[in-house]
């Protein structure tokens, strides 16, 4: 039986020219171009390993491939733009050249970057700063014309581990949303997704409240992507790590779909469309 609701979100996204129906939920794979990333089995640092990556997750079912340079984990390691630049424009365009089918998001929070990004194939900007760290991305997403997901975050990914204190998390995060959606429509940006930003500047128990309290973003009708793929809030609850936490992964992004979710943001596709395909099945009979 499908969900009546009474907000009805935006179902459509236009990436590159091609129209993407996000009312049946899609997975987007993670690709690393860093040497530093988390989850040690994501990182990808040569052309090969990066396009066999590719190749796999869209074999899989990746209806995304979201392709990042600068490693945001809790105290990584800042680099230049340049630095940032040499590694991911180079993947973007072998991606793109290879896989002319796939929807390329570049995951950047500097609009240089994200610019040069789009010039070299992607569709997608993947900010996790939500315009905070960069005063010139608004202004190129709009300039780009391209969707741009806006992610809620503090501070930067050196500092955000001691910005984690609220009042209301979900209050808090809504009311972000709220005045960030308003500047980027006064731009002219309407294919406009929300990351609520799992483990940015937020402890593991405030990052479960916002996924039990999810359905209250629906309010704001625009689709919503959940980044919690192998994460500590899963991997730390469970007393295991990064490498253990697929089974994990796994049960919460069947709980993000029961509420909401319409993009999976993960490291492992073909677990992640399973579980789409099993939430549909129980949603749709």
């Amino acid at each position: 039986m499908a969900k009546d609701t009474f907000f009805q979100k935006k179902v459509t996204l236009n990436a590159g020219g091609k129209l993407i129906d996000l009312s049946s939920p899609k997975v987007m794979g993670i690709i690393n171009i860093t040497p530093d990333s988390f989850f040690a089995a994501s990182r990808k640092t040569d052309i090969d390993a990066i396009l066999k990556q590719a190749e796999k997750m869209l074999a899989d079912g990746a209806t995304f491939l979201d392709v990042g340079a600068y490693s945001s984990r809790p105290g990584a390691v800042d680099i230049s733009v340049q630095e940032e630049t040499d590694r991911l424009l180079p993947a973007i365009e072998v991606i793109a050249q290879k896989f002319p089918e796939a929807v390329i998001s570049a995951d950047t929070f500097r609009a240089s970057v994200a610019e040069g990004a789009i010039k070299a194939g992607a569709h997608i900007i993947n900010d996790i700063s939500g315009g905070e760290l960069d005063a010139d991305m608004f202004a190129t997403a709009a300039r780009l014309q391209v969707p741009y997901v806006l992610m809620h975050m503090r501070g930067n990914p050196q500092t955000m581990t001691q910005l984690t204190d609220y009042e209301d998390i979900f209050a808090e995060v809504y009311d972000y949303f709220l005045k960030k959606i308003y500047q980027l429509k006064q731009l002219g940006i309407h294919d406009i997704i929300l990351d609520p930003g799992f483990g940015f500047a937020k402890k593991s128990t405030d990052s479960y409240e916002l996924i039990n309290k999810m359905q209250g973003f629906d309010a704001l009708q625009l689709p919503i992507l959940t980044g919690i793929s192998r994460k500590k809030m899963i991997y730390g609850l469970l007393n295991s790590t990064a490498n253990e936490a697929l089974n994990g992964t796994t049960a919460l992004n069947t709980i993000a779909l029961m509420n909401g979710a319409s993009i999976l943001r993960v490291h492992d596709v073909k677990e992640a469309v399973e579980a789409v395909k099993i939430w549909q099945a129980v949603t749709l009979s």
